[in-house]
């Protein structure tokens, strides 16, 4: 049975919220991006650029991630690399000056919804005067923060640490240990929940989590198992969140009624 968490550290996509997978290349942001440029490019090349950046960006993160600490690109970094190296440099240049709002406006998500349970696991860790942190590795962290006022859930947090923002991408234990010093909790004394065995859980185990709670999500059964990366508890949602935190407390009220 895990002990009761004395705070939350949470990822974003796949714990709080998460969305069906969007075309690589939204037409809105191809438009964008050939008004930019002038129609320099095609936007048929752009959607094509887009397409195979995103790829590219993906296997960037899965290879960065086998490295001792990652850190993230800045976003200039991501379009120059990925997006538009082959573009005429006019065209690269205009891209490099809106490098921020574009890569917001590829990270949002109108689909985004709040997963099943969350509000109310997050209202019982607050009750429980339990202070919370999202922990998540993203293109744009501002798209995150904006949804989750839109959802009425940013209240919720004492911190939000997002790796554009931060520098260090999970699995770097630094940005779990940042958002823990920022809360004012001991990372031992904190549940990781995240929903990546290779990027969470081993962040969790890095920076020394008290409990590394895996909560299932599509992309949890899309990655390659890992059989040294097991988490303490599997959870399908926030209703099992919950019901982890209600376990936990009984536990610790159970241990302080013996004594």
């Amino acid at each position: 049975m895990l002990r009761m968490p004395r705070a939350l550290l949470l990822n974003f996509g796949g714990v709080l919220a998460d969305a069906p997978r969007q075309p690589p290349a939204p037409p809105d942001l191809v438009r964008r991006l050939s008004q930019l440029t002038g129609d320099s490019v095609p936007a048929e090349r752009i959607a094509a650029d887009l397409t195979e950046g995103a790829r590219a960006y993906a296997r960037w993160r899965d290879d960065v991630g086998q490295t001792r600490d990652p850190v993230e690109l800045t976003h200039a970094q991501v379009w120059a690399d990925f997006v538009t190296p082959t573009w005429p440099q006019p065209a690269r240049d205009a891209i490099e000056r809106e490098a921020t709002p574009l890569a917001y406006a590829w990270t949002w998500r109108s689909e985004w919804g709040v997963r099943p349970g969350i509000p109310e696991a997050l209202h019982a860790a607050a009750d429980a005067g339990l202070p919370m942190a999202v922990v998540s590795n993203t293109l744009c962290g501002a798209a995150h923060r904006d949804f989750l006022a839109a959802a009425g859930l940013s209240h919720l947090f004492a911190a939000e640490f997002y790796s554009d923002e931060a520098g260090p991408r999970k699995p770097n234990p630094r940005l779990a240990q940042l958002a823990a010093d920022a809360i004012g909790v001991p990372i031992a004394e904190c549940w990781f929940v995240g929903d990546s065995p290779h990027r969470d859980i081993a962040c969790a185990r890095r920076a020394g989590a008290g409990a590394a709670i895996l909560m299932r999500s599509p992309r949890t059964d899309r990655e390659p198992p890992h059989p040294d990366l097991r988490p303490d508890a599997r959870i399908e949602d926030g209703h099992g969140l919950l019901a982890l935190l209600h376990q936990s407390r009984g536990t610790a009220e159970g241990s302080s009624a013996r004594t």
